[in-house]
């Protein structure tokens, strides 16, 4: 693991702040407390992280007060945002048992017994609930995360270094031959060495001659372009990247013009976001760039918000009116595609949007 991934995580200061947030909400609208159990909601207001254990529940109980509880399936060693800890059985024997949700909320229904108006991400088990009013969350929740906070940008600068490194071994081993199943095997050992944990997401197109498309039994052939859409995700904060390849050949002449487009538009992207620009327009304008005069088709989204999520807020895309706001981090991921083209090409890069336009996060090369 290089020097810059040992210290995976999200600060406990950045955590309170998250917290000090979330508190002011529920006081505005006459919430005693939230109740969470999302984990990556348990993580982003706490730094919990349970790593490789999935299948286990965790609770935050956050009082409107500022009072924290935090529900794990047994006891931690790291630092975390709560002011008191419980555990609650989980397994016996490493046996899994089979009512977490009612185990983990026993564990915290002493604290809950003055309460009355609870917020919640999610209620499993809603008869656990008869004594509270529930009110859902969900909204307020996906507000608050939008704004990136360093400790966040962080996490999310190691995904993208993961992400990164599967573009380098892919550049070093895209040939004619190989199957895409199996350099989608090497892909995914590359972003789990560089990051040093596990990753819990992937990605999405890994397909020769094709749009997009999880990877097949298909050997790679001459000339063919490869699109790798990969989206390396630690502890719940994704990237988002996309390269394309040639397979064993250089860019024929309209590979080399569209791309020669592909990468005019992400410029554009780069010289006129900035805090207060619809999306929905900018949407419209770079597929007016990308399209015009000539045969090939656009025909997707331009990007999308990243976090905990793999699609959030602000939406580059003209089902929604969504503007750019300081501390989102997006992408952009301008593509044309043609049967000329063998398929197409596509290219993705991650940005936060700051008080004067944009910082490119990503920055692996993107010739073909």
């Amino acid at each position: 693991m290089s020097e810059s991934t040992k210290k995976i995580g999200l600060s406990v200061s950045d955590c309170r702040t998250r917290q000090q947030r979330l508190c002011r909400y529920l006081t505005e609208h006459r919430l005693d407390a939230a109740l969470l159990t999302d984990r990556r909601h348990v993580h982003y207001l706490t730094g919990c992280w349970l790593g490789g254990r999935p299948l286990l529940d965790v609770a935050l109980l956050l009082c409107a007060d500022g009072a924290s509880v935090l529900a794990l399936p047994g006891p931690t060693n790291v630092p975390v945002a709560a002011d008191d800890v419980v555990a609650f059985t989980a397994q016996r024997l490493s046996t899994i048992v089979d009512d977490q949700p009612t185990e983990c909320i026993d564990a915290l229904r002493p604290h809950l017994t003055k309460l009355r108006r609870l917020g919640c991400d999610e209620a499993k088990h809603p008869w656990l609930f008869e004594n509270w009013q529930i009110v859902d969350l969900t909204g307020a929740l996906l507000a608050l995360r939008r704004t990136k906070d360093p400790d966040e940008i962080e996490l999310i600068k190691v995904a993208i270094a993961g992400a990164q490194a599967v573009y380098q071994h892919a550049r070093e081993h895209v040939e004619p031959g190989l199957t895409e199943l199996e350099l989608y095997a090497q892909l995914q050992a590359a972003a789990v060495q560089a990051v040093g944990e596990p990753i819990t997401e992937f990605g999405n197109d890994f397909q020769c001659n094709s749009a997009g498309g999880p990877p097949r039994h298909r050997p790679m052939q001459q000339g063919e372009m490869v699109i790798y859409d990969i989206s390396v995700v630690v502890r719940a904060y994704g990237s988002d990247l996309c390269r394309t390849f040639v397979v064993g050949a250089e860019p024929t002449d309209a590979q080399a013009r569209a791309h020669r487009r592909v990468i005019e538009a992400l410029a554009h992207v780069e010289s006129t976001v900035r805090p207060g620009v619809s999306c929905k327009r900018f949407f419209n304008e770079v597929s007016e760039m990308l399209e015009e005069g000539n045969r090939w088709t656009f025909g997707h989204h331009l990007g999308h918000g990243i976090g905990l999520s793999a699609h959030e807020a602000p939406r580059l895309n003209p089902h929604w009116d969504d503007t750019f706001q300081i501390g989102d981090v997006f992408t952009a991921e301008p593509g044309l595609y043609s049967d000329d083209l063998h398929a197409g090409l596509r290219i993705e890069d991650n940005y936060l949007v700051t008080t004067d336009g944009v910082q490119r996060l990503s920055h692996f090369p993107t010739d073909l």
